[in-house]
């Protein structure tokens, strides 16, 4: 198996070099150039066979287990130069076949029923409030920010970003506001307070609904948060707002989702859904994001969304596409995390810890370098709903 790996990790690398040292201690270079290497150990055989048999799962759980090291450089040094490295390179037949049979089987993976959407949702986002406080800004948006600046703090891109929703949803004071997945409930204060709307928002998490709706209760702000989920949701919303919460939708259901949106929705409302999104092909989710960290989720491609759009009589008014802002907040993310990595193990363990690592690290390189982006889209049922340029917005 150490041929394999060092032959997989040879394709890939050429520069800067990594030093990969086996079980049998010995130590094999792959890559080049002048700077000091990364180097990392693989601790015993059994995951030098899952390495070459299955990379994108196995190399996440060894670093979660303890299984490989890194002992030159950071974690993120390593996935920052193997997902640019990967990009770069066509994959493997073999990685290219385990893919496809990822995509095919995509739709099993994603069965969000009702009972099925609760149990993922709790899986991620109940955990501890105060883990998450670890890392986010103070009014723990766990979405992507806005960064127009290198110096934008991640309190600043936060507040920009909600600003931005609110210019795009072109709310009116006394309107009706639904927020699909609305957290712990940040955005929808930020609504009512700047923009003099009565809002509700829903939310399938146990742990963010108690914080929302204790954050409402120290305001006079009309806002009501609720833990109900989308499909069952009733009424008319002159706005309807989304964000971070169609990637768990699942691609089974997005006729579904935007179904209810157009229902639920005004003859003169206006939708507005921020998602990660891909702008490569559709595809299949990460097996380890997919096993440890989101179950049930999946980034969709555009062209996925848009038909979806499409066959239930909304109109797609505006269409932006957000390139790095996501890697900029996660590199955030991840430098709060470490700063108080040993709170995250003494709330849970090390091995949470370095999972908790592993996909901040990996996401972030992945946003750098990878395909992923994430859309803003707004919606309406009427063409002239309205105006014709993004003046408004700016305003």
């Amino acid at each position: 198996m150490r041929a394999l790996v060092a032959r997989m990790l040879s394709r890939l690398v050429k520069e800067p070099r990594i030093d990969v040292i086996f079980p049998d201690g010995s130590l094999q270079s792959v890559g080049s150039g002048d700077a000091p290497a990364l180097r990392m150990r693989i601790v015993d055989r059994p995951t030098e066979l899952k390495l070459a048999l299955n990379p994108e799962l196995a190399l996440g759980e060894a670093v979660m287990d303890g299984r490989v090291v890194v002992e030159r450089g950071s974690l993120y040094d390593l996935l920052d130069l193997l997902i640019s490295s990967a990009h770069r390179q066509q994959p493997s037949a073999w990685v290219h076949t385990l893919s496809g049979l990822r995509t095919a089987v995509r739709r099993f993976k994603q069965h969000n029923t009702l009972a099925w959407s609760q149990r993922n949702v709790a899986h991620h986002y109940d955990l501890k409030s105060d883990f998450f406080r670890l890392f986010l800004d103070d009014d723990m948006q766990y979405s992507c920010a806005f960064f127009p600046h290198p110096d934008t703090t991640l309190e600043e891109a936060q507040q920009i970003k909600k600003r931005r929703l609110v210019a795009k949803l072109a709310i009116k004071p006394g309107q009706r506001v639904l927020d699909i997945g609305s957290g712990w409930g940040g955005l929808g204060l930020t609504l009512a307070r700047e923009s003099g709307a009565a809002v509700t928002g829903i939310t399938l998490s146990q742990e963010q609904l108690a914080i929302a709706k204790a954050r409402a209760a120290e305001t006079e702000l009309p806002v009501d948060f609720r833990l109900q989920d989308y499909r069952t949701m009733a009424g008319s919303f002159d706005r309807i707002v989304s964000v971070g919460m169609f990637e768990h939708v699942g691609v089974g259901y997005y006729r579904e989702f935007f179904r209810k949106i157009s229902e639920l929705l005004t003859q003169d409302g206006v939708a507005l859904v921020h998602t990660i999104g891909r702008s490569s092909p559709p595809g299949a989710t990460n097996p380890f994001i997919a096993k440890y960290i989101f179950p049930g989720g999946y980034i969709p491609a555009l062209s996925e969304v848009s038909a979806a759009i499409e066959r239930e009589g909304l109109v797609i008014t505006d269409v932006e596409v957000l390139r790095l802002h996501y890697a900029e907040t996660l590199k955030a993310w991840r430098e709060r995390f470490l700063a108080r990595r040993s709170e995250a193990v003494a709330m849970y363990d090390e091995r949470f810890a370095r999972m908790w690592e592993f996909y901040l690290a990996a996401s972030e390189a992945s946003f750098r370098h990878d395909d992923l982006v994430v859309f803003q889209l707004q919606l309406a049922k009427r063409l002239d709903t309205l105006p014709v340029t993004r003046g408004y917005m700016e305003r």
